[in-house]
């Protein structure tokens, strides 16, 4: 099977991440529970995969990096975090339904910074045009997940600074690929899944915090800290890690990130874009296609949709009832690439042999942008 779905989940795991998870399963608790050797090696290694993450997204304290159980839990603690009831929020037309639908239950009013696909400027002269005084939160993925469109997130942060107004990004597509600096940024929040480009398990999320950003619970329960009080910890990421840890999931995490960080982002999103180019370079021969893909896939990462002609879907977007919206398979880089130029080879061996054949490339949804590009 070749597998086309890695911007859902990446499935192509290196083997490191299952042995972690083993070893968590057998020598592991619970941490903050006890003094024991289970117990410590449990805090020992949920400390280690925040300061792996730490480090490579620069942020000054380790426990800044809450868990979580994907990114769309993380987005709905950020979410809910800066924007009230009601509240106003400025969000790109390419947002997923992960950042749409908690904007929706708080009843907010939501300002689309509309722009044509694949036009970095535009979508910053947006911004820039909507980010005003009394915005409670600006909203924005780094990568989309239907059209691998890379997004000037580096620029809305310097407005967002400007302007004093919180910023919160999703790198669900770009976690693993391209570098964000946060303490740079001055993002408020960045969530993350950990089973995509971090090659961590499923049921695994990152929630990076700014400092002094108010966070706000989803959850309370046990923290195995300050106990004896009835309200949460005003501290993390107690305050967000309510109940008993997913140790065997942070154990894989954990490995997948350093799986990451030995080959480099950098050479992870090089040999993304090179089979992405000679995709959509194959596809563009085949008769009946629409690729989403500009000749040298400017601004564009490691996904790419195709839809027939003549089909395209009628769907909402955000703050633009009714439009239409382009849809089709949402292809994705399977794995890490064979990189000579980066020192590292991967041979088939170092993943999990792909047992199951068959499954079905989902149809994109969430895509609340107007493509308006012309090939």
């Amino acid at each position: 099977m070749i597998y086309f779905d890695s911007a859902a989940t990446t499935f192509q795991k290196p083997r490191t991440v299952a042995d972690a998870m083993r070893n968590a399963m057998a020598t592991m608790s619970s941490p903050g529970r006890g003094g024991y050797p289970a117990a410590m090696r449990a805090a020992e290694a949920a400390f280690d995969c925040r300061t792996e993450l730490a480090e490579l997204y620069h942020l000054e304290n380790p426990e800044q990096v809450a868990f979580t159980m994907n990114a769309t839990h993380g987005l709905n603690i950020a979410i809910k975090s800066l924007v009230p009831p009601g509240g106003k929020a400025v969000i790109s037309g390419y947002e997923h339904n992960a950042v749409t639908r908690p904007l929706a239950a708080l009843g907010a009013q939501v300002s689309v910074a509309a722009a044509p696909l694949f036009q970095p400027a535009a979508v910053t002269a947006a911004f820039d045009r909507l980010i005003v005084p009394g915005t409670d939160a600006v909203i924005c993925n780094h990568v989309s997940n239907v059209f691998g469109f890379v997004q000037p997130v580096e620029a809305i942060a310097a407005i967002c600074r400007e302007r004093e107004v919180p910023f919160i990004i999703d790198a669900s597509q770009s976690a693993g690929m391209l570098t964000l600096d946060m303490t740079a940024l001055g993002a408020a929040f960045i969530a993350m899944p950990g089973h995509k480009g971090l090659y961590g398990p499923q049921g695994t999320g990152v929630l990076l915090c700014g400092k002094d950003v108010p966070v706000r619970t989803l959850l309370e329960g046990g923290t195995g800290s300050i106990s004896i009080q009835q309200e949460m910890p005003d501290f993390l990421p107690d305050r967000l890690e309510a109940g008993t840890h997913n140790m065997p999931g942070i154990a894989g995490l954990l490995a997948g990130v350093r799986f990451v960080r030995q080959l480099g982002p950098e050479a992870i999103c090089a040999g993304e874009r090179q089979l992405t180019f000679q995709a959509a370079e194959g596809l563009r021969r085949l008769p009946g296609l629409q690729v989403f893909a500009l000749p040298d896939l400017a601004a564009q990462a490691g996904v790419l949709s195709i839809v027939p002609h003549g089909r395209r879907g009628i769907g909402r977007g955000p703050g633009r009832p009714g439009h239409r919206r382009a849809g089709g398979p949402s292809l994705r880089a399977p794995g890490p690439p064979h990189r000579r130029d980066a020192g590292h080879r991967h041979r088939p061996a170092e993943f999990f042999p792909l047992e199951h054949a068959g499954g079905s490339i989902p149809f994109p949804s969430g895509y609340g942008g107007d493509p308006e590009v012309t090939f």
